[in-house]
């Protein structure tokens, strides 16, 4: 499987010389498994460039959307998704638990020919919205598994377990949550995410920003590193970048969780996600 980043930032896009090396695109990660199958998780700005290299490359097999949730930095970037626009491409859009992203993404929103010109019915691509809800689905050589996140208006996680023998974790936009809380548990992502080659956790702030955040549904790395701990993952990358977050607050961020990860547990390696990043696993 190889997993590359083509949008890192949460809540607002924010180019500028002061995102430039870790990149100012909302998420859009895409991962290519063991039979070429291309899975693409999120749709925020990031999408506009992964866009571009499916063109070019003139992919004929079916492109498969994973949306965690609708909110605008999520899907945002999906009307310039330029393979919607190339007739014989196929896309199809998995499930969510929390809303109809049918009426949300082709009539309500995004291709109402009011807040973006171009209608659904007019996209020369077929976009299929799947409705099985099954936690548990197959997308070429991988099993899907999804888990309920905590985050405002509900967002889900996604572990693929390639038939190659590597396995992803993403879980972006949910806030991890004290013992006794209703929802899932640290131990339960733990258990979820469980020696995956490599967790995608959010980790847009820190411990000093949440009086002030608590209930916005974003982790403070210093509650994920304990949660990459506990999988055994040897691979985090933290993810969903706080967009008042500058290329050296990033550098700083990483160098602290690394140092608090070789204390712990030195067997992980933690990255700060940055446009461009690839991880190649199983190889």
């Amino acid at each position: 499987m190889r997993v590359t980043f083509y949008g890192v930032r949460g809540s607002i896009a924010v180019p500028g010389p002061q995102t430039a090396r870790y990149g100012g695109n909302t998420v859009c990660v895409e991962a290519r498994l063991a039979d070429g199958s291309v899975v693409i998780l999120d749709g925020g700005t990031g999408i506009r460039e992964l866009g571009k290299v499916l063109v070019r490359e003139d992919a004929k097999q079916p492109l498969h959307i994973l949306l965690s949730h609708l909110h605008w930095d999520h899907i945002l970037g999906l009307p310039f998704f330029q393979p919607l626009y190339r007739a014989g491409v196929h896309c199809l859009v998995h499930p969510l638990w929390t809303a109809d992203q049918r009426q949300i993404i082709q009539k309500r929103i995004l291709f109402d020919g009011i807040h973006f010109p171009v209608r659904a019915a007019d996209l020369p691509a077929t976009i299929e919205f799947l409705d099985a809800a099954e936690a548990s689905f197959r997308i070429g050589s991988a099993t899907v598994t999804r888990i309920g996140l905590n985050h405002p208006g509900g967002a889900q996680g996604f572990r693929i377990d390639d038939d190659g023998g590597v396995s992803l974790v993403y879980m972006t936009d949910n806030e991890l949550l004290p013992a006794g809380s209703p929802g899932a548990s640290s131990d339960d992502l733990a258990r979820f995410a469980s020696r995956a080659d490599l967790l995608i956790h959010d980790g847009q702030y820190l411990a000093p920003d949440m009086p002030g955040k608590r209930g916005w549904g974003h982790s403070a790395v210093e509650d994920v590193l304990p949660l990459a701990q506990k999988a055994e993952t040897p691979h985090l990358v933290l993810f969903h970048h706080d967009p008042d977050r500058d290329d050296p607050a990033l550098d700083a961020l990483g160098e602290s969780a690394s140092a608090w990860m070789m204390t712990h547990a030195p067997e992980t390696r933690v990255t700060v996600a940055r446009e461009g990043l690839v991880v190649s696993l199983g190889h």
